[in-house]
C-alpha cells in the first residue's frame, strides 16, 4: 500500500518507541526532517535510524524542514539560510533512500502579492538547487499550507521539471487555512492540482484550525476528495498526519471502512 504516516524525527529521537511502533506495525514513515533533526542530530544518528527502517523493509519519505524558512524570500539573508538548511537536510535525507520529499513553498499573499514574479523566480531557483543537490532522484512534492489560492503553487510547480516535481495536496490545510470550510471550493483546488497531483496529506478538522484529527472526526468532505481522485484516475501516494496516537488507528479504520473509495492507495508501484 502506498500509504505513509508522519513521524517528526525530533519525536523519534526523544521517544524511540515511535520508531518501534511503526516497525512493529509495518508502516511506511514520512519522516519529518524538522529543525531539531537538522540542527541537533548528527549523521551517525540518521544512519542508525535509517538502518532500522531498512532492516524492517520499510521505505521512508522525507518531509523537509519548514520552520522559519522561506524558499522564495525577498530577504537575501533569509533566503540564504533557507537554502543552506534545505541543503543540509538533503544530505541527511540520502541515508534514508527516500521515496519522496515534501516541501513548503510558503507563499503568503499579504507579503508576496506585490512581488509575485520575484517571489516565483527565487522560489524556483531554491527548488532547482535542491534537486541538483539531491542524490536520490526522489520525487519532490510541494505542499499547500497558508495559500488562499492554488495559483502560486501551480505556477511554481509548472516552472519545475515535470519528471521530478508535483503537488502535495494537504486537505486539512485547504479546509482550515484556505477557508475551504466556508468557500467549499475543493473542486477548484483539485482541478488546479490534478495534472501534477502526486501526493496527499490526510487528516481532519472542523474548519476552525489545523487540528489534525482522525479521518472522519471533523467536517472535511473526504469522500468528495476520494471520489474526484477515483473518477479522474489519479494515483497519488498519501501520508496520514495524526497528532495523537489514538488518531492513527481511527484513521486506518476509516480508510478500511471506505476501502472501495481509496483503492488508489492499494498499489505499491510508487514505493521503493
Amino acid at each position: 500500500m502506498s500509504l505513509f504516516v508522519n513521524l517528526p524525527l525530533s519525536f523519534a529521537a526523544k521517544e524511540p518507541r515511535y520508531i518501534d511502533m511503526l516497525i512493529d506495525q509495518g508502516v511506511y514513515p514520512e519522516l519529518g526532517m524538522d529543525t531539531f533533526a537538522v540542527q541537533n542530530l548528527d549523521l551517525k544518528w540518521h544512519i542508525q535510524t535509517a538502518e532500522r527502517f531498512a532492516e524492517a523493509g520499510l521505505s521512508c519519505g522525507i518531509h523537509l524542514p519548514f520552520f522559519d524558512l522561506a524558499p522564495g524570500s525577498l530577504n537575501d539573508a533569509i533566503l540564504r539560510a533557507t537554502r543552506e538548511t534545505l541543503h543540509k537536510a538533503s544530505l541527511f535525507a540520502q541515508v534514508y533512500e527516500p521515496t519522496h520529499f515534501v516541501g513548503h513553498p510558503d507563499y503568503e499573499a499579504g507579503q508576496h502579492d506585490l512581488y509575485y514574479d520575484e517571489w516565483l523566480a527565487r522560489s524556483r531557483k531554491t527548488w532547482l538547487q535542491f534537486l541538483e543537490q539531491d542524490q536520490s532522484g526522489a520525487q519532490l512534492f510541494l505542499e499547500n499550507t497558508f495559500e488562499l489560492s492554488p495559483k502560486p503553487l501551480v505556477d511554481l510547480v509548472q516552472s519545475l521539471p515535470e519528471d521530478r516535481v508535483g503537488h502535495c495536496f494537504d486537505v486539512g490545510h485547504w479546509h482550515s487555512f484556505a477557508k475551504g470550510a466556508q468557500r467549499k471550493d475543493l473542486s477548484t483546488w483539485l482541478e488546479a492540482f490534478s495534472p501534477r497531483l502526486g501526493h496527499l496529506h490526510l487528516h481532519d478538522n472542523d474548519g476552525s484550525g489545523d487540528q489534525h484529527l482522525a479521518l472522519g472526526a471533523g467536517s472535511i468532505p473526504l469522500m468528495q476528495l476520494f471520489d474526484y481522485i477515483q473518477e479522474h484516475e489519479l494515483y497519488p501516494t498519501a501520508t496520514l498526519e495524526p497528532h495523537t496516537e489514538e488518531a492513527f488507528p481511527a484513521s486506518i479504520e476509516f480508510l478500511e471502512t471506505h476501502s472501495t473509495s481509496v483503492c488508489f492507495l492499494a498499489s505499491d508501484e510508487d514505493v521503493r
